[in-house]
This record gives structure tokens, C-alpha cells and sequence, in this order.
């Protein structure tokens, strides 16, 4: 586990909800932590001189929602008339790949820090089912994060994460891991045998693990034993047989070599590009993938989950870390230029898909129209496909993050979200807000005026060090008046 760098004492919690229904509330919060998220009753909403994130550009107009979708019509009651200046709203984020959810000291720990930064929507990526079966009842609520969970996570027996799993406090034996926290395949006649066992997992996805195959090397060095993965050939079965049953495969891959491999047998989505660290001291650029291979992924439509932050764990030395950043720019440049799906998740077991967009960000290859169009609409569309996300149409869920500014200026606008709202209910750190929202009211600017600003610092989180950043809280006001 790697520590949190979220400030056990003396955090400034940065809090601005609906306040009797004033759009925007802050709270100044020292000394303790910041209160868990309710939601607000469901209301109905019409949200005036809004500003809205298509995809690509700013949209102006009004809004309506009503039964927790947008709709075309204004409803016959509402309950809330928001007058937005200036505010832009933007769909919520998605993490397509990490592991700090995927137990109830997660949930618990962690939970509360997706919905902070606006993360609604979540895979978490290698699960033990008797971990997830407990907190099943207490995911996809209107005041939690909504997650799919790989529970049925394919190794070999030299692969990860057996490892991480024997030297864990406490230490698991190997029959208390193989083939029930993981499944263990190492031939394709294991995965006909075994796939019974992936059927009794209620799994969203299945991961298989992958790590240097093109190494046999490897596979003689004792160190190594626990740390590898599959075949090329067991993970062609896998693909087969879950394809089938209509499950999504989901590859982890090390190597460039390993990427290709998940490529060629159809994988559903490949979890990070190569290369997010030099594991046995090869030169980072041997992580390059060919343009072919990029090509092949756009053809076949495989999402590929960024996951370059996830370096940050590693600490590389500044020569190393970049050299490894200029291979995932590159491959990142190649797998736009050809048109690949590409998604964003973090790998990041302190931080989210905010983390992950601020890295791609800081890497300058994909514009800021095209990071949020990946954080907040291709992602969550391509975990959670059957649902209209990610957009403001009638019919869309209604759920959204109003910002400060425009995150096309800055990306930044998106570390201070002033209102977060999931399926048309408020998410709110207050009691009384959470109570009340749900009351007939209507906001009308110039009527009465209600003023709050506070400052707030939200965790930058980085890495296996647990250090912090902070960034500065925007002050901000909006006028209203609450009519009964």
C-alpha cells in the first residue's frame, strides 16, 4: 500500500455546494476532515445562461432536468432555477484504471476523494472477489462513485500479482491465493478447465496480466518468479471464451511486445501503454510501439488506458524519468495520429483520472479539448457503454460538475469544482443542504443577494512519497434569492 498524501491534521478542505439553494456556498473547514458527500433528494432543475462542454467547445443556453435526466421541456414544478454567469459546466471525469476501491479501507479511504475531484465513474482493474462482495451495496449509489470491478484477474504462475500477494502483511500462502484472489493459467487447456471459476466470479471484467513474455530469460530467474504473466496464446483463449460469454477483456502489458501481443488477440482494453517503467534496466526506448501496431489498435477499436502518471510511483531519477516521458509522448503522438481510442486512467493508487489528465497535460501532446473530451466522455461511455454519459442532451444523465472558469483556458478550473451533481441530486458536505435541497425553491439573481467565498487546498497527489501540493482556491459569488 502507499501512503496517502492527503494531510491527516490541519487540511484546509475546500467546500462550495447549494446552500438553501444558492449555487455556490463555501465553507472553511481547518482542523478535520472534510465531511463525507450526501445527496440531495432528486430535483428538478432549470439551469438558466448556462455554459456547457459538447465535446469539442463551449454550448450556451438553458437547461432542464427532471426524473435525474436532461430534458428538452421545462418540467411543470421545479425545484430549482439556477442562474449560471460565468460558471462553465463539464460532464464528470472517469478513472479507467486503478486498485484503491477495491475494498472497504478503500472505499472508505479513498472514496470520498473521487467525488471531491469530480471522478464519478471508475474500473478497478485486479480484485479479490471476497473483497468486493462486501461493499457491492455500497458502489453505484447517488453519493458514491459508480465501479466495475475485475474480480476475475488471470496470471500465470510465475506472474504478478503472486509476488505482491506472498509478501503482503500479512503474508498469503500460495493455496490461499491461486486461483481464488487470482486465477492461474498457464497453458490455453488451463483456461477451458478453468473457466468455470471466471463465470462464478460476478466479474464486470476480466484482466489478464501480461509482463515480458518476449523475455524467457526471465522465467529462469528466481527473483523474477511472481512477477511475470501470461503467454500470448493463454491470453488469445481468454479473449475467446470471454468474447463468448459477452465479458470485456482487459490486458495489462509491460513491454512493447506485450502490447502488440494484446493487439493481436482483440482485447476489449489494453491498461497502460508500455514502458511506465524500465523493470529489468532495459533502455526506455525499447517501450516504443511501431506505427503499425497503433494502427492496428484504431482498426480494431481497443481502448488504450494512458496511465502515464503512474511513473511517479517509481521516483525515477530525472535523466530516466525523461527519457520515459519522451517514449510516452511519442507513443502517445502515434496512437493519436492514428486514430486509436485512447482513455484515461491513472494506475495511481493515491490519486484519480485528475491526476492522469494533468500528467497528459504536462506531456503537451493531446490540447486540452481533447483531454476533456477523453476524461469526461469517451472514458466513462466506453466503461459504462449501455448509458447516455458524458453529455447534456435530453435524455443524458444528469450529472455534471459546475467549474469556476473554463477548463479549455486551464485545466486547473477542474481541481475547485463549486457544484458536483450525480443523476439530478446535489452532492453536498453539509447536513442541512442535503436535507433542504429537495424543497420547492427558485434562485433568481438580483432578488436578494448571498455572498460566500472561502479558500481552500486540495491534495496534488504524487507518487510513493505521499508528498502534497497545494493549489489555491478561487474565490467566487453568486446572487440569489430562495422563494417558498
Amino acid at each position: 500500500m502507499f501512503k496517502s498524501p492527503r494531510l491527516a491534521a490541519g487540511l484546509l478542505a475546500p467546500l462550495a455546494d447549494v446552500l438553501s439553494g444558492v449555487l455556490v456556498t463555501a465553507a472553511l473547514m481547518t482542523g478535520a476532515q472534510a465531511a463525507d458527500f450526501k445527496a440531495s433528494p432528486e430535483m428538478a432543475i432549470e439551469l438558466r445562461h448556462a455554459q456547457w462542454f459538447d465535446g469539442e467547445k463551449l454550448q450556451r443556453g438553458t437547461l432542464y432536468i427532471d426524473d435525474g435526466v436532461f430534458t428538452d421541456k421545462r418540467p411543470r414544478k421545479v425545484n430549482r432555477l439556477m442562474e449560471l454567469k460565468g460558471q462553465t459546466l463539464v460532464p464528470p471525469l472517469a478513472e479507467a484504471h486503478n486498485h484503491n476501491l477495491q475494498g472497504a479501507w478503500g472505499l472508505e479511504r479513498f472514496g470520498q476523494d473521487y467525488l471531491r475531484d469530480g471522478v464519478f465513474y471508475a474500473a478497478m482493474l485486479c480484485a479479490d472477489p471476497a473483497a468486493i462482495d462486501p461493499i457491492r451495496g455500497r458502489i453505484d449509489q447517488p453519493d458514491t462513485p459508480d465501479v466495475l470491478f475485475a474480480t476475475a484477474c488471470i496470471t500465470s504462475s510465475d506472474g504478478q500479482p503472486l509476488a505482491m500477494l506472498q509478501s503482503a502483511q500479512p503474508p498469503m500462502t500460495l493455496d490461499q491465493i491461486v486461483d481464488k484472489a487470482v486465477l492461474v493459467m498457464d497453458i490455453p487447456a488451463d483456461v477451458s478447465r478453468k473457466w468455470p471459476l471466471v463465470k462464478d466470479r460476478r466479474t464486470d471484467l476480466v484482466k489478464v496480466i501480461m509482463g515480458y513474455h518476449d523475455r524467457p530469460e526471465l522465467r529462469e530467474q528466481a527473483e523474477q518468479r511472481g512477477k511475470l504473466g501470461v503467454t500470448p496464446e493463454v491470453l488469445a483463449e481468454v479473449v475467446r471464451l470471454s468474447h463468448q460469454d459477452g465479458l470485456r477483456v482487459v490486458a495489462h502489458v509491460e513491454s512493447a511486445k506485450d502490447f502488440e501481443a494484446a493487439v493481436r488477440a482483440g482485447v476489449d482494453f489494453i491498461a497502460e501503454l508500455p514502458g511506465y517503467f524500465p523493470q529489468h534496466g532495459e533502455a526506455p526506448e525499447t517501450h516504443e510501439i511501431s506505427a503499425e501496431v497503433a494502427v492496428m489498435a484504431a482498426e480494431r477499436k481497443i481502448g488504450v488506458i494512458t496511465a502515464t502518471v503512474a511513473t511517479q510511483l517509481f521516483q525515477p531519477a530525472p535523466e530516466l524519468l525523461a527519457r520515459i516521458e519522451a517514449v510516452q509522448k511519442r507513443n502517445l503522438a502515434k496512437l493519436k495520429e492514428a486514430g486509436a481510442r485512447l482513455l484515461v486512467g491513472s494506475d495511481l493508487f493515491t490519486g484519480n483520472a485528475l491526476s492522469e489528465v494533468h500528467h497528459l497535460d504536462s506531456l503537451g501532446v493531446l490540447d486540452k479539448a481533447t483531454l476533456l473530451r477523453l476524461a469526461t466522455q469517451d472514458t466513462p461511455r466506453a466503461l459504462f457503454p449501455k448509458r447516455k454519459l458524458g453529455c447534456f442532451q435530453p435524455g443524458c444523465e444528469a450529472s455534471f460538475l459546475v467549474l469556476n472558469s473554463n477548463p479549455l483556458d486551464d485545466l486547473a478550473a477542474l481541481d475547485k469544482p463549486l457544484l458536483r451533481i450525480k443523476q439530478g441530486r446535489v452532492l453536498t458536505q453539509l447536513d442541512d443542504v442535503a436535507a433542504t435541497a429537495g424543497s420547492d425553491s427558485t434562485l433568481a439573481e438580483g432578488e436578494a443577494a448571498h455572498r460566500a467565498s472561502a479558500k481552500g487546498s486540495r491534495s496534488s497527489k504524487s507518487g510513493k512519497s505521499g508528498k502534497a501540493s497545494s493549489s489555491k482556491a478561487s474565490k467566487s459569488s453568486t446572487k440569489s434569492s430562495t422563494k417558498k
